[in-house]
């Protein structure tokens, strides 16, 4: 396996660096690894149109085939690249063909425990509001849009093989949607207030 070019602190190098030394013996940082790729598998496993449900099988499935193929996998950095691959096929072997549109109920919304129950009702009366108006945008926006809310850091190399789309279109594509986003948001007097 060819691995993806990477800018040096891209979602591919970082993955790449976790992996080896999980495969050199220091099994902490298979955790790592998990949380560095996991923004960007569940972004390929939705781009499928699985439910939430299939896509969790789907990444914990390749995970468990990855720690098993660990010592046959020759090139680290193409680790993520792998995961992405192994887990749209497992999404396509899961769903069986039965496709469903991705809703604004199955996005996951960030951890609000620690907020009194009435800042928590505006934190997630907005976050509906913002997921419903990225819902509007087309799927290509939608995807590009969730990696980026779910991804410190997003490997514009692995995103275009996720996304099937050239790595020198992802930013300005990035813009136009984001731009849309905000000219949406800004006519939704619910949202300005």
């Amino acid at each position: 396996m060819t691995p993806t070019p990477t800018a040096s602190d891209g979602l591919g190098t970082l993955a790449g660096q976790a992996f080896a030394a999980y495969v050199r013996g220091d099994r902490q940082r298979l955790s790592e690894l998990v949380d560095i790729v996991t923004p960007v598998l569940w972004n390929a496993a939705r781009s499928q149109g699985a439910s939430p449900a299939t896509c969790e099988d789907a990444m914990q499935t390749a995970f468990l085939q990855l720690v098993a193929r660990a010592d046959s996998i020759n090139e680290p950095a193409a680790v993520l690249g792998w995961l992405v691959v192994v887990v749209k096929r497992e999404t396509w072997r899961l769903a069986r063909g039965s496709r469903r549109e991705i809703g604004v109920e199955d996005v996951p919304e960030a951890p609000t425990q620690q907020l009194d129950p009435e800042a928590q009702t505006i934190l997630t009366e907005r976050q509906r509001v913002l997921w419903q108006h990225i819902s509007s945008l087309s799927p290509r926006c939608q995807e590009l849009i969730r990696v980026i809310a779910f991804a410190d850091r997003p490997d514009y190399a692995a995103l275009a093989t996720s996304l099937g789309m050239p790595v020198g279109s992802i930013g300005p594509t990035r813009g136009r949607c984001l731009q849309k986003l905000r000219l949406t948001l800004g006519s939704d007097t619910g949202w300005a207030v």
